[in-house]
């Protein structure tokens, strides 16, 4: 098994954000990337092929779907995507060809309704989805030829609007926010037959009008961080890796305090290394930054960096060095360094369609 191999094997996914505790900081910085961009409005992914020196994007290709993808995933082994078809109802799988990353349309499969989120679990065996309007959440099975089943293993009633939901880095517990109720639900996951039990207490409730919608874990698995939708914040939790309980203890704008306008956030995702998490603004369109206490886990605000309007979703590479955001309202795409103080440099915009709605990079071979 090469080092590439190990990495995708390797991977936990939380909406786009690769561990690259299996890569070296040379080899990672030497791998190939692509980045893949849900164009909603358009029903197609956009395939860019990234410079793994100066950050900088070239298109390579897109696929066009059966209906409007929005989140995205991968399998384990790296030879799969896995689209939301949101507009159909349904889930895309996708081939991705392990030179070029380019991708080739394979099957869609129903599922309980118009999939928000969805995500692999750590062995390949699971795709775990929710459902924004039908209050659900569902775990279905993904067979020997990496399609998704047809029926799932499990369903489970949640509260209002759950927006997203993925497995811890241990792969023993799954959470799932939601929206609409201020709170996040917590389950374990069964390995073997993909079934979801909830925890006791079974969920962490929010202050009112908070709304958590998405979140990312430290890669420690210690610190979890939600973005609040309605609150325009970002809440730290700690995390028993025992009982998988999570404990609220801090929460922090991701505001200005100038700021008056009207503003809700979308996504959140921690730095490879652990050092930073950012969240984006969508209304004072920007992504805010945070510094991570290594030890606490608590967060000190660093800004608010410019975005193109609406970032709804962005991503972080394997490498830690570069952030991708693109503006559902504008069309288009920003390209950030990171730098050393954590602060986001723009590097290139770039055009990218009508209403894109994901952003996933991921490794290739050479």
């Amino acid at each position: 098994m090469n080092s590439l191999t190990k990495f995708i094997t390797s991977l936990v996914i939380p909406c786009g954000v690769f561990l690259m505790s299996s890569l070296s900081t040379s080899e990672s910085h030497s791998a190939e990337h692509v980045v893949y961009v849900s164009v909603g409005g358009e029903s197609r992914i956009d395939v860019y092929k990234m410079n793994s020196k100066t950050g900088l994007l070239k298109k390579r290709s897109h696929v066009d779907l059966p209906g409007a993808p929005g989140s995205l995933s991968i399998s384990t082994d790296g030879t799969k995507l896995y689209s939301a078809l949101r507009s159909v109802k349904g889930v895309g799988t996708l081939s991705i060809n392990g030179k070029t990353g380019d991708l080739k349309f394979i099957s869609s499969t129903p599922v309980v309704d118009n999939p928000v989120y969805i995500i692999t679990e750590k062995t390949g065996k699971f795709l775990l989805t929710s459902y924004y309007g039908a209050g659900k959440a569902a775990v279905f099975p993904i067979q020997a030829d990496g399609t998704i089943g047809k029926n799932a293993s499990c369903i489970v009633e949640t509260e209002k609007n759950p927006h997203s939901l993925q497995a811890d880095r241990s792969n023993n517990f799954v959470y799932v926010p939601n929206t609409g109720s201020d709170s996040v639900l917590q389950y374990k996951l069964n390995k073997s037959d993909g079934t979801l039990t909830p925890l006791n207490p079974a969920k962490v409730s929010f202050p009112p009008l908070t709304g958590p919608r998405h979140f990312s874990f430290h890669p420690s698995n210690k610190f979890v961080y939600f973005v609040n939708e309605k609150g325009s914040s970002v809440t730290f939790c700690t995390l028993n890796s025992k009982t998988g309980q999570l404990e609220i203890q801090q929460t922090i704008s991701t505001l200005p305090k100038d700021f008056e306008g009207k503003n809700s956030t979308a996504d959140i995702h921690v730095t490879p290394d652990g050092k930073y998490v950012y969240g984006s603004n969508r209304g004072h369109d920007s992504l805010a930054g945070y510094a991570i206490d290594q030890k606490t886990g608590m967060l000190t605000s660093l800004g608010q960096f410019p975005t193109e309007k609406t970032p709804r979703e962005f991503d972080i590479d394997p490498t830690g060095r570069f952030v991708y955001s693109a503006g559902q309202g504008s069309g288009k795409m920003i390209a950030y360094k990171i730098q050393d103080n954590g602060h986001l440099k723009p590097l290139e915009t770039y055009e990218v369609g009508k209403s894109p709605s994901w952003v996933l990079v991921a490794p290739v071979a050479k």
